[in-house]
Formats: structure tokens, C-alpha cells, sequence
């Protein structure tokens, strides 16, 4: 295997794409929530991408499933539905903002998990520190609330981001499972395969169980579907594979950082959803954990620049 390359001007492009598009992906489920609801998306957004997904691996001659890999698969993907469930669920009661914070401290929960999996996977000093900030942010948002509103659409805001944490989990321990199965060696489009069409299958199962199949037929709804399916479940993440086989994938997790940021830029914009002190001040915290988490190598080498030019001097 070829040595993956350093970021370049084209990378950041793309992966600034791909943030963008990653972060107004739960403002736009949420703006049709009222007409269809978010797991019901959910699943038919999954189904449409391992539909397109399908296609591209048949006329490639690529395996759908595999008998080496589809215990892990099948396993993968029941993680993947039970992630997008809790998205699902969650943004039926909390904001978009507080959605894609929540559900993008993942890697904080990845890395956690792989240091104690993968001899390779220690954490150093500076990624314990980001996983600290990470979880104090978590800490700050769930506490440093408003004890005088005791509404029910606070109550429910509180029960929604804890729903979000949970889809950050799942998401974590799906992660962890492909890097530590037989999925870790399986094409990038099997393995995908595998959550796109478990979650399509067990979403919808659970829209239909909790009575949630009934949907609006507008404009709207129908062009968010195509959107969320073709964009961003099948392009997004076809786009994210391509980077991570052509590019260092520590590198290119620095600057996921930005999906959050996008994600709360068009909240308030396109939602007009409001931002508490809390949230701001937690959200910030998340970010920066994130960022020290997957960015801990560049941030090394800075800090050692720094003292070196301050030693000369």
C-alpha cells in the first residue's frame, strides 16, 4: 500500500466540502421535521444511498456481502441505525445546534476507547487534555442551564441531547469495530453497504413501529430526500473514503472540526435557533477538545517551534 499523502490546497477544498455539507445535514432534516418525521428521513435517505452504493459496487464486480466480513458487518450496521436512531429521536426534541455538537464529540469517544484497545492508539499528554476540555464542554451544556425553566420544551431539549450523546457513542463503537474486525481490511464500500442498508432496514422498521410513516408530500420534504440521499449518504461519504485512501487520515481529521462549526453557523441562520451562554461557552470547550484530540501531532510540532525560535532568541 502506498504511502498516504500530506494534505494539500485540493484536500482542504474537498474536506471543507465535505464539512459543509455534513454540518447542514440535521438543519435540513429538522426544517421538515414537521411534514416527515427525522427517523422516517432517516431511513429512506440510507435506502436511497445503498440503492446508488449497490449499483456502483455491481458494475465494479464488488462484493455486496462477504463471508469473511458480514458478522462484523451486520453488527456494524445494526451500530450505524442505532446512531441515526438517536439522531433521529433527538432532533425531534433538540435544537440542530445542539445535534451536530453533541453527535461530533465522537472522536473523543473513539479515541478513548482505541487507547485502551490498540497498543498503537495511546493517548499522549495533549489528547488526554482535549479529552478532558471535550468532556467538560459536555458537562457545562447538560448543567449550566436555566434551573428556573422547568418547562416541558426544556425537558425535552435535555432528553434530546442526551439522545444526541448516545448517537455520539453508537458512532464511536461502530468506528472502533470497523478498526478492529475483519472490516478493517474490507473495501471502504462493503463496509458502507453494510450500515446503509441495516440502518434503511431498521430505521424504518422503527418509523413503523412507532407510528412515524406518515409524511406531507411537498417540495420541500422531496427535495430534502434526494438531497440527504444522493448528497449525503451516498456523495459525502464516497468523497470522505476517496480522501482517506489518497490523504493522512490524521490529518484530515483536524479539520472535521468545521462540520459543528457549519452545523451551528446554519442553525441560527436557516432555523433562527437561539444560542445560550451554556452552550456556547460547552460547545466551544467540544470543539477545541476535538481539536487537540485529532490535531495533537501539528500541535506538538508548533509548540516545539515556538520554544525553539524562543530559545535563539
Amino acid at each position: 500500500m502506498s504511502a498516504r499523502k500530506d494534505i494539500d490546497g485540493m484536500a482542504i477544498g474537498i474536506i471543507t466540502f465535505v464539512s459543509l455539507i455534513w454540518g447542514v445535514q440535521q438543519v435540513f432534516v429538522k426544517a421538515v421535521a414537521t411534514d416527515m418525521s427525522p427517523v422516517l428521513q432517516i431511513a429512506l435517505r440510507s435506502g436511497i444511498a445503498a440503492f446508488l452504493l449497490a449499483m456502483i459496487m455491481l458494475c465494479r464486480k464488488e462484493k455486496l456481502i462477504s463471508r469473511s466480513t458480514y458478522k462484523a458487518g451486520l453488527l456494524a450496521g445494526t451500530l450505524f441505525a442505532l446512531e441515526f436512531y438517536f439522531v433521529g429521536e433527538g432532533l425531534r426534541n433538540t435544537s440542530a445546534s445542539h445535534m451536530v455538537i453533541f453527535l461530533y464529540s465522537a472522536p473523543i469517544f473513539v479515541a478513548l476507547c482505541l487507547h485502551f484497545k490498540i497498543t498503537s492508539e495511546q493517548l499522549n499528554s495533549i489528547q488526554w487534555l482535549g479529552i478532558i476540555t471535550a468532556f467538560l464542554g459536555i458537562a457545562l451544556t447538560f448543567l449550566w442551564r436555566d434551573s428556573q425553566d422547568t418547562s416541558s420544551a426544556a425537558t425535552n431539549m435535555l432528553w434530546g441531547d442526551f439522545l444526541a450523546l448516545l448517537a455520539a457513542i453508537s458512532w464511536a463503537s461502530t468506528t472502533v469495530l470497523v478498526r478492529s474486525s475483519s472490516l478493517a481490511n474490507a473495501p471502504a464500500t462493503q463496509t458502507l453497504f453494510y450500515q446503509l442498508i441495516m440502518c434503511f432496514i431498521l430505521v424504518l422498521f422503527a418509523a413503523i413501529a412507532m407510528e412515524q410513516t406518515g409524511y406531507t408530500r411537498t417540495t420541500a420534504v422531496l427535495s430534502n430526500l434526494a438531497f440527504q440521499g444522493i448528497v449525503v449518504s451516498f456523495g459525502s461519504l464516497l468523497l470522505w473514503f476517496w480522501l482517506l485512501r489518497q490523504y493522512s487520515a490524521s490529518q484530515l481529521g483536524v479539520f472535521t472540526f468545521m462540520t459543528p462549526l457549519f452545523g451551528i453557523v446554519f442553525s441560527v441562520w436557516l432555523l433562527d435557533e437561539p444560542l445560550e451562554d451554556s452552550f456556547i461557552v460547552g460547545a466551544t470547550m467540544v470543539m477545541m477538545g476535538i481539536v487537540m484530540v485529532n490535531g495533537h501531532s501539528r500541535i506538538k510540532r508548533g509548540l516545539k517551534l515556538i520554544f525553539q525560535s524562543e530559545v535563539k532568541s
